[in-house]
């Protein structure tokens, strides 16, 4: 029972030929199952459009998942890259915390009212001011290096903001005062 398979393809093939015609019904049959491409144009053209589409997704992926450079973007990352007083030496860390506490405690103290709206948004507004130039000696501490200039204007900047702070408590105190003697004239009247 067991016969070489070879041998039977070979007498096969030997005692049989192909019926006439069988090749050309066998590719009218391929051609009806699988229809030629008659305009490889248009296929040239799926894979361009393809390429496109991929390309415009990757372009919009990547500006979505990267960090926009916007004027102020640019502005807030110069901030971090940049050197303050408490990187050049632990003492003048030590000024500049000193400083930034004592701005930040007395601006904790101050009470913010309607009447007293004009003098905040005047001193927010210089305040902003001096954040900018405090950035910018910043920015030139980093590029040229600590020297004596750039330090003392970063000190004196400091300073500055607290003096500032302490100009809007002075009056303050005044139109807290002006205020309860004119209310105090206005009840003996």
């Amino acid at each position: 029972m067991a016969q070489d398979i070879k041998k039977l393809l070979k007498q096969e093939v030997i005692k049989k030929e192909m019926p006439k015609g069988h090749e050309l019904r066998f590719i009218e049959k391929l051609d009806a199952n699988f229809p030629q491409n008659k305009n490889s144009k248009s296929s040239w053209l799926n894979i361009a459009a393809s390429i496109i589409v991929l390309l415009g997704v990757s372009y919009g992926s990547y500006n979505y998942f990267t960090p926009t450079n916007s004027s102020d973007d640019i502005e807030n990352t110069s901030i971090v890259d940049t050197k303050t007083l408490s990187d050049v030496s632990p003492n003048l860390k030590k000024v500049e915390e000193y400083y930034l506490a004592s701005i930040n405690l007395e601006l904790s103290k101050l009470k913010y009212t309607s009447e007293t709206k004009a003098l905040f948004e005047d001193y927010l507004k210089r305040l902003d001011d001096l954040n900018k130039e405090y950035e910018r000696l910043g920015i030139e501490l980093t590029e040229s290096g600590p020297n004596e200039f750039t330090i003392n204007a970063l000190i004196d900047n400091l300073k500055f903001r607290l003096n500032l702070l302490y100009r809007l408590k002075d009056q303050l105190k005044n139109l807290n005062i002006s205020e309860t003697n004119h209310s105090e004239k206005q009840q003996s009247i």
